[in-house]
């Protein structure tokens, strides 16, 4: 465990030095493509990051490690840093608001990081209110302490939230209130060793067909957190990832028989959204304002959209990070990448 925290203070250490690069965060989860893409690209990760935790209102933390990842890490002196998530406002204000459930997850974390030799944690607590904004604050600060004071590091991702307060529609106000007015980013940055900017998921099912990162959202939210984070504490989200936009079947209102338009979108990886494009003649095609690949295609007489990562729309991103000295980057999630973006990152002892 010393040794994997040494690691992690070195990584940090060099982020901030004279001839930094950005320092390689990825997401991993328990899906075999994910585990199979950090076996075979490891030697390029600076620091893993496995969904392995849940925590309830209770503080009550369930999960563990996979045996295989975690001794392939060990082996490499690679530091592990799991995600403890928890989403949902009535849990996390339950949790928020009980010091006797706050001193249960804590202790569970000391626990975990203690039999596995962990760095450190990693929270994921989202969809949240926005009025639990300095309960997720208090929280954080005081997991933070117990952590720091065990020797262990803490850090947590965060909704992007710029300009800070919501927009004129609906769907603004929505987005801020449930999504990202809870982060209070200059009170975060005080306790935590990083924050991992979420920069993804600008377009969604929710919304109609765009970039997961379009360019200038993620240099707006960029800047806005840049006010508040030292940029030795902020790591650049880059989604590795895609969405696939679609018209599905009308819903029905089981009461009035109203008929309601679906339209529709799935996450899809890089590689499967190729596979879509060759099944059906899409184009492929690069947007130069937001620095990302697409394509479109018909499909029934109807056109369906596809945005995704390709090496060329992470580059630039992994560019931004470094022109800006940045701690790193962030990518969610291991096994969605376009194969390609391993030639653009060196290995991991190649400049330490």
């Amino acid at each position: 465990m010393r040794w994997s925290r040494f690691v992690f203070a070195s990584i940090l250490l060099f982020a901030a030095g004279a001839f930094a690069r950005p320092v390689a965060l990825f997401y991993m989860t328990d899906g075999p493509d994910s585990i199979r893409s950090f076996l075979a690209h490891s030697g390029k990760i600076d620091l893993l990051v496995p969904t392995w935790y849940k925590v309830d209102n209770n503080g009550l933390v369930t999960g563990a490690p996979n045996p295989m990842v975690l001794d392939a890490a060990h082996r490499e002196n690679l530091p592990v840093m799991p995600i403890l998530a928890l989403f949902g406002k009535k849990s996390f204000h339950d949790l928020s608001t009980s010091a006797e459930a706050q001193q249960r997850m804590i202790d569970a974390l000391l626990r975990e990081a203690k039999l596995h030799g962990y760095t450190g944690f990693q929270f994921d607590f989202e969809n949240l209110d926005y009025l639990d904004r300095d309960g997720l604050s208090a929280v954080v600060a005081r997991a933070a302490d117990a952590l720091h004071k065990a020797g262990l590091q803490l850090t947590i991702a965060t909704v992007p939230n710029a300009p800070g307060y919501p927009g004129e529609g609906g769907f603004a106000k929505w987005i801020y209130t449930d999504w990202r007015g809870a982060y209070d980013l200059a009170a975060l940055a005080k306790s935590v060793d990083l924050i991992c900017l979420m920069t993804y998921d600008q377009q969604t099912r929710w919304t109609m067909p765009g970039p997961v990162s379009g360019w200038q959202w993620t240099l707006e939210n960029l800047d806005y957190a840049l006010q508040f984070v030292p940029k030795e504490k902020l790591s650049l989200g880059i989604p590795l990832y895609g969405y696939h936009w679609y018209t599905g079947e009308p819903t029905t209102d089981k009461t009035t028989g109203q008929e309601h338009p679906n339209l529709s979108a799935d996450y899809i990886s890089a590689p499967d959204a190729l596979q879509l494009a060759n099944a059906f003649g899409g184009k492929l095609d690069w947007d130069a304002g937001d620095h990302t690949a697409f394509f479109y295609f018909y499909r029934d007489q109807m056109r369906e959209w596809v945005f995704y990562t390709d090496l060329r729309t992470f580059r630039d991103r992994y560019q931004l990070a470094a022109d800006r000295r940045l701690q790193g980057f962030c990518s969610w999630v291991l096994g969605t990448e376009d194969p390609e973006i391993w030639s653009a990152l060196p290995n991991r002892n190649a400049q330490q």
